[in-house]
């Protein structure tokens, strides 16, 4: 039966991992998701036996999990049917003891549900932060102590959330949007008791709209020094901020694109992601001597990575040709998990297109030994904040084994190309980005590389609400829209949408609906929709609290109210689907509608 199962569904039935979180003062303690039973869960591994356990059951799957740092403890966050409104839950690392039935209880019992905003979780006898944000309170942060009881210790509309707990329990860091722009964080330490320490602000008194980010604490008791990530020279970078001294450390480190980083075990050492023109690789960076030494790995994309107290690095690796794997430095296997291997799939050409705003990065990938003019599919990512890269991606390689071939664009407002790139699509959010599809589309055409007659228009979340307004403002371009979980009515998605999206929604578009409603209006894909001609095919989770079924449902409505060609599939889940039958079946339901409504 494997043997006639085709390459794309074994793509997506095929053993997939996470890479693997290790407790600071057990590191022979691991936490790790996988989709080993068909669903993602998550599973407790113990090195030093080889032992592997599943900690979670539920039927929408499990995927947010923290490990306590003495590695006795599994938190993790227990939502409804993948609605992200939830409480955290625990239970020991090496599972309930016999007898012992019913769910794992609440790990805080005094905090209602909420949607997360950040967990720290200190060392035996430390405290807990937890962070939270409701509708009706915004953000807020909640700090357990010893005898179990949460005590609030930060409150504010704005979007907040639990940067990292320092190694000692003493100091608290926090990443807020007080001063309204939810893209670009200010930072704060606090005590336990909530008062504050440091405050850094790269937007204050300045022009620019400058981001910082926490990367954590250094891991050693009493040390001071906070990693963060910074955008003073255009891009995000590395520094180490003394919280007690006020003393800030520029790495000054010479590679081009985004530079990330956390830190060596003992303190002494940087482990360096690089992500440069949709790849990554990784470095180590000696805060002594300011030696930058490359660590091998092969081309394609870090996905996550870790380093141990043996100096080794764990990482996850893959490109757009070769699946995931969780790899080592040291050269040993980390994880082999059982079960279906991924078949190998085609690499992604680099295509670089003028357009409107600058150079367009995008990544073809076609049937091997194919030549056009083909049927092509533009994927476009979601975010809009995240990029496409040369990593391994079940869905796009399901286009290829089907005969299309794929385009995904880096438009503005992709991370990875520097930050007037990122921040380009404010207040003209939306047809930004199709300026940029519609630029790399003309040269799929012009190059023989697409058939002009059959472009299918698709993408997921953010990536699905471009294309519905694509459809709408770009009506003649495409032959075919595949929209899976869209923001579709703007202004109701605002509306009923979790909080911490209306404080983006309220940056990008520099109001709200009732105060900027042409904005609103001219970035909504409802404005135009009775100019689509194309036939649509949307998916979406009833569960969703990003881009919540009723402003779905009130798009759909207008596309049925003048009998356009469409269909719509609704799920029991929320914004995707942690279940790879489910998956399998929207990736089949896709390929069909386009098969139906394409020309042989």
């Amino acid at each position: 039966m494997t043997d006639e199962m085709p390459d794309w569904e074994k793509r997506f039935r095929a053993a997939r991992v996470s890479l693997p979180e290790w407790a600071e003062d057990a590191p022979q303690r691991s936490l790790f998701a996988s989709n080993a039973t068909g669903t993602f869960e998550l599973y407790a591994w113990d090195r030093d036996s080889g032992s592997q356990r599943k900690v979670t059951e539920r039927a929408n799957g499990t995927t947010d999990g923290v490990l306590s740092p003495d590695g006795e403890w599994i938190w993790w966050f227990d939502d409804k049917d993948g609605d992200e409104f939830g409480i955290w839950r625990r239970q020991p690392f090496a599972g309930h003891p016999e007898g012992h039935t019913g769910p794992d209880a609440p790990a805080v019992p005094g905090l209602d549900a909420s949607y997360p905003a950040g967990l720290a979780i200190g060392r035996a006898g430390g405290p807990v932060v937890v962070g939270r944000s409701t509708d009706d309170d915004g953000s807020t942060i909640h700090v357990v102590g010893a005898d179990g009881t949460p005590v609030e210790v930060y409150r504010h509309r704005q979007s907040a959330g639990v940067g990292d707990l320092s190694h000692d329990g003493t100091l608290i860091a926090v990443e807020h949007t007080e001063h309204g722009d939810a893209m670009h964080a200010a930072l704060r330490v606090i005590r336990p008791d909530g008062t504050t320490v440091a405050e850094l602000d790269d937007t204050a008194g300045g022009t620019e709209e400058l981001g910082l980010e926490v990367l954590g604490f250094a891991p050693v008791t009493g040390d001071t020094r906070l990693l963060v990530g910074h955008q003073r020279r255009g891009r995000w970078e590395p520094m180490v901020w003394d919280v007690a001294t006020g003393r800030q450390h520029d790495l000054l480190l010479d590679l081009p694109g985004d530079v990330s980083a956390e830190w060596y075990p003992d303190g002494s050492a940087l482990l360096v992601v690089h992500g440069f023109e949709a790849r990554s690789d990784l470095w180590r960076y000696d805060l002594g001597s300011g030696a930058l030494e490359r660590i091998a790995t092969p081309r394609g994309t870090v996905s996550g990575a870790t380093a141990r107290p043996d100096g080794s690095v764990e990482y996850l690796w893959s490109s757009a040709a070769e699946p995931q794997a969780v790899r080592s430095t040291s050269g040993a296997v980390v994880l082999d998990p059982p079960g279906l291997r991924a078949p190998a799939s085609v690499p992604v050409e680099d295509v670089w297109v003028e357009g409107p705003g600058g150079r367009i990065h995008a990544l073809v990938q076609k049937p091997a030994g194919a030549t056009g003019p083909l049927p092509t599919v533009f994927d476009i990512h979601g975010g809009p904040t995240w990029h496409d890269s040369d990593a391994f991606a079940a869905a796009p390689a399901a286009w290829v084994d089907h005969g299309y071939a794929v385009v995904r664009v880096n438009y503005r407002g992709s991370t990875g190309y520097g930050r007037e790139w990122t921040d380009a699509l404010k207040h003209r959010v939306g047809l930004i980005e199709l300026e940029d599809v519609a630029a790399v589309r003309e040269w799929a055409v012009a190059s023989g590389l697409a058939d002009p007659d059959r472009l299918v228009l698709t993408g997921g979340s953010w990536g699905g609400y471009l294309t519905l307004l694509g459809l709408g403002t770009q009506p003649d371009a495409w032959a075919v829209g595949i929209a899976a979980v869209p923001v579709a009515d703007y202004v109701t998605a605002y509306h009923d949408e979790m909080e911490a999206l209306k404080a983006m929604d309220r940056t990008l578009l520099g109001g709200t609906p009732e105060e900027v409603p042409e904005r609103f209006a001219a970035s909504s894909p409802l404005t135009y929709v009775d100019a689509v001609k194309a036939p649509v095919y949307v998916s979406a989770g009833v569960n969703d609290p990003r881009c919540p079924i009723r402003q779905v449902d009130n798009y759909v409505d207008r596309l049925r109210a003048r009998d356009a060609v469409h269909e719509v599939y609704r799920y029991d889940a929320g914004h995707g689907s942690l279940v790879v039958n489910e998956r399998i079946k929207q990736v089949g339901l896709e390929l069909d509608f386009a098969r139906a409504h394409l020309r042989p």
